[in-house]
């Protein structure tokens, strides 16, 4: 069976037919999102780079607003005022992200478009992608992540949190490959990230996040595996019993059937020039 490439089925399964995936696939990542907002002082963050009483941000493959909700979840005050452009090349995602924004978010800007395809100049106080990189297609990294580094004011923060080619997605995501599309092109890590943040003339920080996450319940796995292939046509079942993933889930998988995963995000920031 022929299969579109990474970005392509990133695309189709952020839609509204791929809702119940979505949802079995955050019963067990909403971590990424928690770790996140327990890693930094968001607060101060946002109030150092507040012009006009208010913070300019652009959200990066916005997603389904995890991080903001993320945020405040952990307490993240009302002030100052976040004034959010969402860039998604999903229309659903950013109806999605909109529709979960409280404050201090206000949504403002749309832009469905691809972050290569973006152009603005020094438009924004902070840029963020969290967890939003994956599908980047390898050709495009160095000129989406000049964008986003463009995008920034002179004394602008950006934030790119991303998972390590060590991590569970980009594991998991190779095993897949070599057992059920060895085609579709690889998820962009961490590392190549960074690597493009420096190119771009970003003086990255990274702060390293490991933390795991799993569950016994194999409808659970299943639906937060399926979602990490952007692939709900292969059963759990099936992934146990291909030689390359198999081997790989077993090493996850505890004597009691228990999974769990392993992660180590890259959190990455700079200060623009």
């Amino acid at each position: 069976m022929t299969r579109p490439d990474t970005a392509r089925r990133s695309l189709d399964h952020w839609s509204e037919a791929g809702r119940a995936e979505m949802q079995a696939f955050y019963a067990l990542a909403t971590e990424d999102y928690r770790q996140l907002a327990a890693a930094r002082d968001w607060a101060a963050d946002l109030r150092d780079h507040t012009l006009d009483g208010r913070v300019r941000l652009l959200d990066v493959a916005c997603g389904s607003g995890k991080f903001p909700a993320a945020l405040r979840r952990a307490g993240l005050p009302e002030t100052p005022r976040v004034a959010v452009d969402l860039l998604d090349p999903s229309g659903f995602s950013i109806a999605e992200a909109r529709g979960v924004l409280r404050a201090p978010f206000v949504a403002e800007g749309e832009h469905e478009v691809f972050l290569q395809d973006f152009h603005a100049e020094a438009a924004y106080d902070v840029a963020w992608a969290t967890h939003a990189l994956y599908a980047l297609p390898p050709a495009d990294l160095a000129a989406g992540v000049a964008r986003m580094v463009a995008a920034l004011r002179p004394g602008g923060f950006g934030v790119v949190a991303q998972a390590s080619s060590r991590s569970h997605y980009l594991a998991f995501y190779e095993a897949y490959r070599e057992s059920f599309a060895p085609d579709v092109t690889p998820y962009t890590d961490a590392e190549g990230v960074a690597a493009a943040l420096r190119a771009a003339g970003a003086a990255v920080a990274v702060q390293v996040l490991p933390y795991t996450t799993g569950s016994a319940d194999r409808t659970v796995v299943e639906g937060f595996l399926q979602r990490c292939a952007f692939d709900d046509t292969v059963s759990l079942e099936e992934m146990e019993g291909h030689p390359a993933l198999g081997h790989y889930l077993a090493g996850c998988r505890a004597p009691d059937g228990r999974y769990t995963f392993t992660h180590e995000a890259h959190l990455m920031t700079w200060e623009s020039r």
